[in-house]
């Protein structure tokens, strides 16, 4: 197929999906297969944002027409469009759902075990990475061992200053 025949054939498609944004019908109006179409979406990136706009722009119009059947069935006392047109347009009569609720999480305190192993789990844990990283720029732990063991008391001063 040739170039100018592609892009004629493009064009009718967009139209198409302009007023039926049906992949399907469009292809079938324009004699193209599904394949076909899909194909050259893959393959030309400006081509898939407009069959995007085009689908869209045909989703509007068909959401006129169906609002606009939805205006005569209201005219035409239905009472299943009416309820349909309460519900989804006056906030009277939209269907709610409220929860209400709280949420209470029981504050546990840890064994004094329990605590012993967190302390010595942070004091270890900064002790390895803090000591690791001095060590390899210094090659002096014992700055390091220091340092940790400070930041171990204001860590436990802090967790006792919280638990009062």
């Amino acid at each position: 197929m040739n170039l100018k025949k592609s892009k004629q054939l493009k064009n009718q498609l967009l139209e198409q999906l302009k007023r039926t944004p049906i992949v399907e019908a469009a292809c079938h109006k324009t004699g193209i297969s599904r394949q076909t179409f899909y194909r050259w979406k893959a393959e030309d990136a400006e081509f898939a944002k407009e069959i995007d706009k085009a689908v869209a722009d045909g989703q509007m119009l068909v959401n006129d027409l169906a609002e606009s059947q939805l205006i005569g069935a209201l005219k035409d006392r239905n009472f299943q469009a009416i309820t349909y047109w309460l519900k989804h347009h006056h906030p009277n009569y939209k269907m709610k759902i409220q929860i209400e609720g709280s949420l209470q999480m029981p504050q546990e305190e840890l064994t004094p075990e329990q605590e012993e192993l967190v302390k010595e789990a942070l004091r270890l844990a900064s002790l390895s990475s803090a000591a690791d990283t001095e060590q390899g720029e210094e090659g002096d732990g014992a700055a390091s061992t220091i340092n940790n063991n400070n930041q171990v008391k204001n860590h436990e001063q802090n967790t006792t200053k919280a638990k009062e």
